[in-house]
């Protein structure tokens, strides 16, 4: 008869191997490490080290990225469209019938707009505002004005190329919600979503958690965050049509959690995690190879040393996934990115 302690050491390793992913649908890329504007609540551009994602790094995995039934990717950064070897990158994933979705400043959509038309399905534009704020926040003179001669040239070669906003509301933005859907319809985009700003985590390039000073500069004050319930609730009565329609992209509910996350941050209530499936669903690789459960999370391995099969089911994964308690966990309470992804 088995012993209680090989009877726990049997439970556990039971525990473990159900968490183990036989289907991953969604695999974002980050193909390139740097980033051609200066957002001030972002530091990915002010990396050193310019980091590429390349063909010979994708090769390898296309064996686990078939068993594990990848039928979407994702190409993010830092900005994809400064990866030089991006269409071969988008060729190999087309002949595995992949859908492809890009991330994109807009800032180079005209100079690779026979690319982006011909690669991919769909493309998420970043939009700040209005014209003349966009630029302020972006601190591009001409980023607006980029976008729109850059979404005009894709649709030039294929009108009906799916092109959406995706809006960071923080300190700069908060008050402008309304103004950012017109100019999304200015700029005859197929829609807009909002998300607050990431404002406590080490994604997206950080070397390590901001200060509470740098926080400052993005985050919103107690009387901001009543001025950005105030244009939430002004914007669900007012586009309650575009909301409606799917045009804006969120719920009311998921709108006015925007508001809920600043006030969080503040203390006057709290986190609060959303649903999210996404280190069951999906996987961030990164330009230098490491692997994480969502932008969040910590790294859990690397395909330069193995397959991304053995990654995303390797002993530090399968560790991770079974002891995630997402309405618990302190990184998933201050998610602003979250994934409940259903096929």
């Amino acid at each position: 008869m088995a012993s209680r302690r090989e009877l726990v050491t049997i439970a556990g390793a039971s525990a473990l191997e159900r968490q183990r992913v036989t289907h991953l649908p969604v695999l974002v890329l980050h193909v390139h490490s740097s980033c051609n504007c200066r957002c001030v609540m972002c530091d990915i551009w002010k990396t050193k080290e310019s980091r590429t994602f390349r063909p010979a790094d994708l090769e390898p995995h296309l064996e686990s990225i078939r068993r594990l039934g990848v039928c979407w990717v994702i190409f993010s950064g830092g900005e994809p469209l400064l990866n030089q070897e991006l269409p071969l990158l988008c060729s190999i994933l087309r002949r595995e019938n992949i859908r492809l979705t890009l991330l994109t400043t807009g800032l180079l959509l005209e100079k690779h707009a026979a690319h982006v038309a011909e690669s991919f399905d769909d493309a998420f534009v970043s939009l700040d505002g209005p014209e003349v704020l966009h630029n302020a926040i972006r601190r591009i003179d001409v980023a607006f004005a980029l976008i729109q001669s850059g979404i005009n040239a894709v649709r030039k070669i294929r009108p009906a190329f799916r092109i959406t906003a995706r809006t960071t509301v923080q300190k700069a933005n908060h008050r402008h919600l309304r103004e950012t859907v017109a100019a999304a319809k200015l700029l005859d985009l197929d829609g807009i979503s909002f998300l607050a700003a990431d404002l406590t985590s080490e994604a997206f390039n950080r070397p390590e958690a901001w200060s509470a000073e740098r926080q400052a500069e993005v985050a919103l004050s107690p009387d901001e965050v009543g001025a950005l319930e105030a244009e939430i609730n002004s914007l669900i009565r007012e586009n309650a049509a575009d909301i409606d329609s799917g045009y804006i992209a969120e719920s009311a509910d998921k709108l006015r959690r925007i508001a809920r996350h600043f006030r969080a941050h503040l203390g006057l209530e709290r986190n609060q995690s959303p649903q999210c499936n996404a280190p069951w669903t999906s996987t961030v690789i990164e330009a230098d190879g490491a692997v994480r459960p969502c932008f969040f999370h910590r790294a859990v391995g690397n395909i330069r040393q193995t397959s991304l099969e053995e990654v995303i089911n390797g002993g530090d994964a399968l560790a991770f996934r079974s002891a995630l308690d997402i309405p618990n966990n302190p990184t998933c309470n201050r998610c602003v990115c979250s994934l409940n992804y259903r096929s």
